[in-house]
């Protein structure tokens, strides 16, 4: 059957049954409802936590904790967010006390360095160990296949950031 083909012509009542079409052999179908699914699992663990629910916000704090002094431009290119958006998350960051703005001195007094308060280092250990039980949310997979999607996506991430990167 092509993609333009129906399938059966009789109702599915079970989602184990849905011919996906053309969404089968289509990676971004899979990586967006594998997101969401982890993201849901993830926000559950994470509770009521200042970085649950939203995207950036865990990456912003993990970056800015194992980079002091970090740029949001650098932080907004590993996240792949644009700088407006990333911008948001930061003020709402500073707004909840977990980080620190510095602004640049000598050449370009406008460029900020960024640094987690006291409290933004507590979240970040509580929220790293939780980000650590995501292995848990992929239990059915062997620790082999796990390895490999890992370095498979980490090469493919690496890829598109210094794409987007060189495109500027």
């Amino acid at each position: 059957m092509t993609a333009g083909e129906s399938g059966s012509k009789t109702a599915v009542t079970r989602v184990e049954d849905v011919d996906l079409g053309v969404l089968d052999d289509t990676l971004s179908f899979f990586i967006r409802s594998l997101n969401l699914a982890v993201t849901r699992d993830l926000d559950a663990r994470l509770g009521g936590m200042e970085v649950a629910r939203g995207t950036g916000k865990i990456t912003a704090l993990f970056l800015i904790g194992r980079h002091p002094g970090i740029r949001p431009s650098i932080i907004a290119s590993a996240a792949m967010k644009d700088r407006s958006a990333m911008a948001r998350i930061l003020d709402d960051m500073h707004r909840h006390g977990l980080i620190r703005r510095e602004t640049g001195r000598g050449e370009d007094g406008r460029v900020q360095a960024l640094y987690l308060t006291d409290k933004g280092e507590t979240l970040a250990a509580e929220v790293k160990a939780i980000v650590r039980q995501s292995r848990d949310f992929f239990h059915d997979m062997s620790d082999e296949e796990y390895a490999q999607v890992i370095d498979l996506l980490r090469g493919i991430y690496w890829r598109v950031v210094k794409s987007r990167q060189a495109r500027g």
